[in-house]
Order: structure tokens, then sequence, then C-alpha cells
């Protein structure tokens, strides 16, 4: 690895300030508060949702977290692949077949993720689903090479076709599946956002496994979120001060098993159906959980060791050493770049990002 988290562990350390993590990217280093603070985890959308909020009366903040943690399940039972009975399951059984109306709420999540699909050239897809599918990470299974090659055809986002006359969706190929894993966790995050807001909260977090957005700060200071260090576990790659901003950082080690020396997560290129092989982690910073989530998965296709892409300018931990600075100017915006010269134009020439800053975490 190219950088140390030392100096920055030694640093929170002699300061004794608390550690927490939020499994399983983020970690979060919580200063000292005098107001009364309320948190509770839960295992909800196959991860730990954290809920952390600042409010006078106890009685208020245990019904605003419970909405947050009822909505949570909400949106587990009507997008799960895995549950028969939701909404998003009955699109996987019958859309190929013929047009099925869904709920708005779907209707425009899915229409969301297309506009991701179509923003980075097909780099995210939630139809990676009629591959993915065929691996279980707990079983340690994955598709032959041949099987592989069977279904991949059926990866591709222009076969999602969507009316909004009617608000239905029809799959134009036999085989195809999709799979919000890659937005919805987020879209949940921001839900959760919206419902500590409506209960009065003006200092709070909902995480979702590796998507997290905040609300006002922690004890009149920043948030300091640090994302996990991707092959030391506990390991802080880079620690970063936020506040009323969203988070999210996908990689190739929350779900994965390895066989042969050779690790299949739960990460899928469209192009191959296969696990992404160059990436290890990617981090985005912006202004909801929804974009950021989607984002995040982006990146890890599009072959980056480990970026965090940021829509406002965000300040880097000054005891991580060992990073060259590059600035770089594209299409027009200022962009700031951490890591080896070169790697820039790939990641901006392929999202287009604007009024970006880019860190570039070298982790090899």
């Amino acid at each position: 690895m190219s950088m140390t988290i030392t100096n920055t562990m030694s640093s929170l350390l002699r300061h004794k300030q608390p550690l927490f993590f939020l499994m399983p990217v983020l970690v979060l280093f919580v200063s000292p508060v005098h107001a009364e603070w309320f948190q509770e985890h839960r295992p909800i959308m196959g991860t730990r949702i954290t809920v952390e909020l600042q409010l006078d009366d106890a009685t208020k903040a245990k019904q605003c977290k419970e909405a947050v943690f009822k909505e949570m399940q909400r949106i587990d039972e009507l997008m799960s692949p895995y549950k028969e009975d939701s909404e998003l399951a009955r699109i996987n059984r019958e859309a190929a077949k013929h047009p099925v109306k869904i709920s708005p709420e779907l209707y425009n999540l899915i229409e969301r993720a297309q506009h991701y699909s179509k923003l980075s050239h097909g780099a995210f897809d939630i139809t990676f689903a009629s591959v993915g599918y065929l691996y279980d990470y707990r079983e340690h299974i994955h598709p032959s090479d041949e099987v592989i090659k069977e279904h991949l055809s059926a990866i591709n986002y222009r076969h999602i076709q969507l009316n909004p006359k009617d608000l239905s969706i029809r799959f134009d190929k036999p085989g195809v599946r999709i799979d919000l894993g890659g937005i919805a966790k987020g879209y949940a995050v921001d839900n959760g956002i919206r419902i500590l807001q409506e209960c009065g909260v003006q200092n709070g977090l909902v995480s979702a496994g590796g998507d997290s957005r905040i609300i006002g700060d922690k004890g009149g200071r920043p948030w300091m979120m640090g994302i996990q260090h991707p092959r030391q576990k506990p390991g802080v790659a880079v620690v970063l001060p936020l506040s009323n901003t969203a988070i999210s950082t996908s990689g190739d080690y929350e779900r994965f098993f390895i066989e042969n020396g050779q690790r299949y997560h739960h990460i899928i290129s469209p192009s191959t159906g296969k696990a992404v092989s160059d990436t290890i982690s990617a981090s985005v910073i912006g202004p909801d959980a929804t974009s950021t989530d989607a984002l995040s998965t982006t990146l890890c296709v599009v072959h980056a060791v480990a970026v965090l892409v940021c829509s406002q300018g965000v300040g880097t931990d000054r005891n991580t050493p060992r990073l060259r600075r590059h600035h770089h100017r594209c299409a027009g915006e200022n962009v700031l770049f951490i890591g080896p010269p070169g790697a820039e134009g790939k990641i901006t020439n392929h999202l287009k990002v604007s009024q970006a800053v880019v860190v570039y975490l070298e982790l090899r």
C-alpha cells in the first residue's frame, strides 16, 4: 500500500476520540458532545442499518428511529429480488412476457437507475442481475464461463422498456432480470433522512452498510467519516470531515469468496458477467445517497483502483502521507486528483464528471 494510516490513528487516539464502525465500509470518528444523542442498529436489507440523531425528547427520538427502520423494511419488501412477493420479483417473473404495471415509486427509481446507465455508457446497469443471480456468495457458488456466455446478452439496460403513460415496465428479451442493489440502499437512506427532518432533527445520520447521509454536525464539529481500508480490517484509508452530505463506498470486500486464489464478489461487470477485477474500492460524496450509491458502483466498474468523487469540495486528511497531488481541468471545471498521473482522464472522460473533486487513493 502506498499510504499509511498510522499518523491518522495516532492523532485520534491522543485525543481519546471513541471509534465506531459503520459496516461494511465506513468508519465514523465521533467527537465528544454535551447534548444527548440516540443511536440504534438493526439488520435490514441484508446489511446493518444505523440511525443516530440528536433530540431533547427521548420518547420522540425513539419514535423517529422506529419510523426510519419501518421505512427501511418497507423498501426492502418492495424492492428485494429475493422476496417472492416483492414488486421487483414480480417484474423479473413477468416483464419478459408482457408489460407490468408498477408503483410510481418503483417506476421512478428504475427510471433514475436508467439515467445512470446512460450517463456511464452502461457501466451502471441493473440488468447485471441477468447473470448476477447465478452467484451465491454464502455457498461459494459461481457460474462457469459457458453459463455466463449463455446469459450475457441479457445484460443491457436498453432491454428495459419503460412506459410513462401507464407506469409499466417490459423487457424486450427473455432472460432479463433486474436488481436495484446498486441504488436501493442509497434511496432508503435518503428516505430515512427525510423522516428525521420531518421529526425536527437537525443533526443526525442514517447509514445502510456502505451508504450514509448526514444532516447538521456532530457537537458543533463536522462528522469525521473514515473510509475503511479494503485490505486491512480494521483499518482506515482516509478520514473526511463532512456535514450535510451523503457518502457511499462500494468495494470488492463486502460480499465475496475466494476460490483458487480468485476473488468472486458482488460487483459484476456488465460487459463480462464476472466480478470486476481491477477495482478494490470506490467512494462518492454528493448531495444525496441515491446518487452516491449509484456512482460508487459505477466507479468500481470503470476500473479505478480506489476513487473518491465529491460533488462538493472536501478537504483531505493532512496526516495521510505519500499522496501526490495533480491538478487538472476537465470540461471547464476544476478537478483535484490525488494519485498517479493519467488516471483522471479515464474517470472523467467516461463519466463526464463536472463540478467534482476526485481523490484517487492508490491502495496497491
